[in-house]
């Protein structure tokens, strides 16, 4: 069992990210192992967790892998920490769009069966806070509100009005903060700024939250409420891949081995050439899953980072390709510039070896990017857009692919201010079925592109497909 507290608000803006983060980093500082999450499908966030802690932030996202593996996962994460800190998201009941309760911070805290503590700003209020404690705390009775901790306080006089109206709540104050611009991590059209763009900065502020957090929050209260939680009745998630097997025609159903062996415990796939999978990493493509990474490894891969703004060429042996979210309409220009890579990514593409590239991938595998050359991969165009487009998605694989079979089923999540132009090709990625039916993406030999970002952990077999064909085998 890992002692494990739940930051949460009653909305966006609250301060969460600073709390979460300051807490990590003031716990780490007093030399607790400390493991960091994050619900949803958030990249950013977890970025300035692993700079707090010196662990990979790990996400919980009950839509994407499902709510039976919210548990798995972050006993896989927390395992041999002394306690464990998730940072909510939006408020603590909001969850995906006409899903009721799926997805939300709460939810995500009665899987884990552990208290929360709500992160409230209370810049513009005193007695009011008192309501808006107890409304969140009476909701739903299997949310454990152990604690507040009260944000952006102005003063002291502010301060003994907030803590007098909250005396009577049944809900302790555990800490006090005031305004602090220090703190404060700057934001751009898709939320904070990540930390592989402001090294300096990104660890001057983690130092500056952790501080702010030791003066201003009973670290004690707070240790002593995350070891109240109870045990957790949850095998830590394994790395698990399916191999898919031949038997001279018809694909057998896949099977789950635990990494890398065949049942009896022989090693399997010792027989094939190796295949040196190269992930794009650097400051223009920050977002993925550290799940992804593993799930590769154990499906017999060797996963390689490469940085497309500085290295000219793809790692030596290349034989797959995976390329991420980020933010490459940022860095365009050093992209384009950087034409031996491109060159090297259009032949690789060529070849037919396999490449899964999801929205920055996307746009970087596109003709051009704002006007400027790309990789050429794809017969499209992309360009900044001043419309966000947010939300999980219900997916089917409409052809065959490196990633999945034609029919196949997935959820996923969409984040972008950009558009690309046609937005599917003749062999199109995905079926998308809401908000609205559209088809979305392309497939086009080995190369799966497209807006949808996907976790693997809830669908491993994706790892198994896509490393079966850098070894030269089939997909369909």
């Amino acid at each position: 069992m890992v002692a494990r507290l739940v930051i949460a608000a009653p909305s966006s803006g609250a301060g969460k990210t600073t709390v979460a983060t300051g807490l990590m980093a003031a716990f780490a500082g007093r030399g607790l192992a400390v493991s960091p999450h994050k619900v949803g499908p958030d990249y950013i966030d977890p970025g300035y967790h692993a700079l707090a802690t010196g662990r990979p932030g790990r996400n919980l996202d009950a839509y994407m892998c499902g709510t039976g593996l919210v548990a798995p996962l972050f006993a896989h994460g927390s395992r041999g920490c002394d306690l464990a800190v998730v940072e909510g998201v939006m408020g603590l009941y909001d969850g995906a769009a006409d899903q009721g309760e799926l997805a939300s911070t709460a939810q995500v805290s009665k899987l884990l069966r552990a208290p929360v503590v709500l992160v409230v700003d209370a810049s513009s209020q005193s007695r009011s806070v008192a309501a808006l404690v107890h409304g969140f705390a009476s909701w739903d009775p299997e949310v454990r509100i152990g604690g507040v901790i009260l944000n952006k306080v102005a003063t002291d006089r502010h301060e003994h009005l907030l803590r007098e109206a909250l005396g009577e709540s049944g809900v302790p104050v555990l800490g006090v903060l005031r305004r602090a611009p220090a703190v404060a991590t700057p934001s751009r059209h898709l939320g904070l700024v990540p930390v592989a763009e402001r090294q300096a900065a990104a660890v001057s502020a983690v130092a500056a939250q952790a501080e702010q957090v030791r003066a201003g929050c009973d670290l004690e209260a707070l240790l002593a409420l995350a070891r109240s939680a109870p045990p957790l009745d949850a095998e830590p998630w394994v790395a698990e891949v399916g191999e898919r097997l031949h038997a001279g025609g018809p694909v057998v159903p896949t099977l789950t081995l635990p990494l890398g062996l065949r049942p009896g415990g022989t090693p399997m796939r010792d027989d094939r050439p190796p295949r040196r999978v190269a992930v794009a990493g650097g400051a223009a493509f920050t977002f993925s899953y550290a799940e992804h990474a593993e799930l590769l490894t154990a499906a017999g891969a060797e996963v390689v980072t490469f940085d497309p703004l500085r290295d000219e060429s793809l790692p030596e042996g290349t034989s797959g390709l995976v390329i991420g979210g980020g933010f490459p309409e940022m860095y365009g220009a050093e992209l384009s510039a950087n034409e031996p890579l491109r060159k090297a990514v259009a032949e690789l593409a060529r070849s037919g070896a396999p490449i899964a590239a999801e929205c920055a991938g996307l746009l970087y595998l596109a003709r051009s990017l704002d006007g400027r050359p790309m990789c050429g991969v794809l017969d499209a165009d992309a360009r900044m857009s001043e419309r966000l487009t947010l939300g999980y998605r219900d997916a089917v694989a409409v052809s065959d692919s490196v990633l999945a079979p034609a029919g196949a089923r997935m959820r996923g999540h969409e984040f972008h201010r950009t558009v690309i132009e046609p937005g599917a090709g003749a062999e199109a990625a995905w079926g998308l079925r809401q908000p609205e039916r559209r088809l979305e993406g392309f497939v086009q030999g080995g190369v799966h592109a497209s807006y949808v970002h996907t976790h693997w952990a809830g669908a491993p077999e994706v790892a198994a497909r896509f490393v079966e064909r850098c070894a030269g085998g089939p997909v369909a």
